[in-house]
């Protein structure tokens, strides 16, 4: 932890919990890698380096010395703030911290592709927060109370799409609307308080006596879908062994499974479901 560069790090986020947005690139495809994300970052031209922090910042008076002096030099600024970045998410993120988000995200994903499947848009975008309404082929997101006015105007999202994000940091919706760039829509996922759980201990004694207590726990875990290398995490077993069991899950009726790329997610059939209440 000593070895971060906490004065640059701290600087990236002002007072009002803005950022400036290149150090957030838009995703050029789903489910991105932290490396791929982290070299956008890096070949992002230094004039829009040097404009991004005076907006954050909003004056170049309110720029923090380490932001004023590395602007004199953007380019070597720029590498020094990708490196410290790197290092933070080496550090306190990519091994423990994340893997537990990306199950929460994958989760909250899966169920809202159900719920635009099964109810449509009107349904997914009232679910994401109870702000956005969607009417007439029009989406609007209601300014929270007691909130600097925003700016008006209509953007046309029509041909561009729309990236739905989700976030654990988040209190409600936000939209990243510009003309030129592609339009997202971040929300809070589903699901966040459980970053702060252990794995869930397993109390159902029957439940226990019929599959074994190492079944019954990953049968209880799959309330929401999930890939072999996210239980083995939270189970904190290979996934060699978590394999084995829940092909037994698999070939017993309890759990179904749907491959996304090169990932295989599986989840609770409705006999699986019932077995856990």
């Amino acid at each position: 932890m000593e070895s971060l560069d906490r004065e640059l790090l701290t600087a990236l986020v002002a007072p009002w919990l803005w950022l400036p947005d290149f150090v957030t690139p838009r995703p050029e495809r789903a489910r991105p890698a932290f490396a791929d994300e982290l070299d956008q970052v890096r070949a992002t031209p230094v004039d829009v380096v040097v404009a991004d922090f005076l907006a954050t910042y909003r004056t170049e008076e309110a720029l923090p010395p380490v932001v004023a002096r590395g602007l004199a030099d953007p380019t070597a600024f720029l590498a020094r703030l990708a490196d410290a970045v790197d290092a933070y998410w080496r550090t306190c993120l990519a091994a423990d911290w994340w893997p537990r988000v990306q199950t929460i995200l994958e989760a909250d994903l899966a169920h809202q592709a159900r719920v635009l499947a099964e109810q449509g848009a009107g349904a997914l975008f009232s679910g994401l927060d109870p702000r956005l309404v969607w009417s007439d082929e029009h989406l609007s997101l209601t300014r929270p109370p007691d909130t600097a006015p925003w700016p008006s105007g209509h953007i046309r999202i029509a041909g561009r799409g729309l990236v739905l994000m989700p976030t654990i940091f988040a209190k409600g919706a936000q939209t990243v609307l510009d003309h030129s760039l592609p339009p997202v829509l971040i929300y809070p996922a589903r699901g966040r308080a459980t970053l702060s759980e252990e794995p869930p201990p397993v109390t159902d004694r029957a439940l226990i006596r019929l599959l074994g207590r190492s079944r019954a726990r990953l049968l209880l875990l799959l309330a929401e879908p999930a890939s072999t290398t996210e239980l083995a995490h939270r189970l904190d077993v290979t996934p060699g062994a978590v394999s084995q069991h829940l092909a037994v899950l698999y070939d017993a009726g309890l759990l179904t499974r749907a491959r996304t790329g090169r990932i295989v997610r599986y989840a609770r059939t409705r006999l699986g479901d019932e077995l856990s209440r």
